[in-house]
């Protein structure tokens, strides 16, 4: 099979294969290293499932693990285990927002939250992210687009660290978000808004370190099927993200190894 830049490496394909489920008896399967290098054919690309060219084997098979792995909370487990060696000293928090396509707004209506939000621009998703000192994401979730940035940061910074630094931006500044830093014995170094009356200690220095976030954005991005939203259901979404985010994560370790 031909080197593409979707396909693992031999050192990625090592630090995950060890966290795949065992292989059932009976009709082998095809190839989990096969398969995921069509997941992330499909990811890098945002070609349709039914594109995925027959080297990646039958398309179906890769759509199917891709879901039933997902709702067996495979890949989850896979970046709580990717992750948790993460950098605790100075974290971050922030969002993104990305366009969805057509193809994504056609999921049924329900009691299911979609996290879609419709405004001027059309349909949007927010992607809430949580990374370490390095701008390796921690902790991902979605919200629709129309969310305020700081709706989910309560939810996002449970595990900070004590003693660590959280840094973000003007858009998360709130008494009641810097209160649970507080408790947490963290240092929130967040920038004033300019209404705000009571004084409050920040490092503008301290805040440059905050570009590693729009770097890790900038990275997710480059999977178009990040970069904009194909998927009708948002669980699909954000299990495509957390994929994308252990290869950042599998990435940098190879880098520096």
């Amino acid at each position: 099979m031909p080197q593409q830049r979707s396909h693992l490496t031999d050192f990625e394909w090592r630090m995950i294969a060890p966290l795949l489920p065992n292989k059932p008896r009976g009709v082998p399967r095809v190839d989990d290293r096969r398969v995921l290098n069509g997941i992330f054919w499909v990811l890098r690309s945002s070609a349709p499932w039914r594109d995925l060219p027959e080297r990646y084997g039958p398309r179906t098979s890769c759509y199917n693990r891709f879901v039933r792995w997902r709702k067996a909370g495979v890949w989850d487990r896979l970046m709580d285990a990717i992750t948790k060696a993460h950098d605790g000293k100075a974290q971050m928090i922030d969002t993104s927002v990305v366009r969805v396509h057509q193809q994504g707004a056609t999921g049924k209506k329900g009691d299911r939250d979609h996290c879609l939000g419709r405004s001027r621009g059309g349909l949007t998703t927010k992607i809430h992210a949580f990374v370490d000192a390095q701008g390796r994401p921690i902790k991902l979730t979605l919200s629709a687009g129309q969310k305020s940035d700081i709706a989910s940061a309560e939810d996002l910074i449970v595990d900070l660290p004590e003693g660590a630094m959280l840094l973000a931006d003007k858009g998360y500044d709130a008494n009641a978000l810097r209160t649970v830093v507080k408790d947490r014995r963290a240092w929130a170094n967040i920038p004033p808004k300019s209404d705000r009356k009571d004084p409050i200690c920040f490092s503008p220095f301290l805040y440059k370190a905050r570009n590693l976030i729009e770097r890790f954005f900038n990275k997710a991005k480059q999977f178009r099927r990040v970069a904009t939203r194909y998927d009708k259901l948002a669980e699909n979404y954000l299990a495509a993200l957390k994929l994308v985010a252990n290869r950042i994560w599998l990435r940098d370790n190879e880098s520096t190894s």
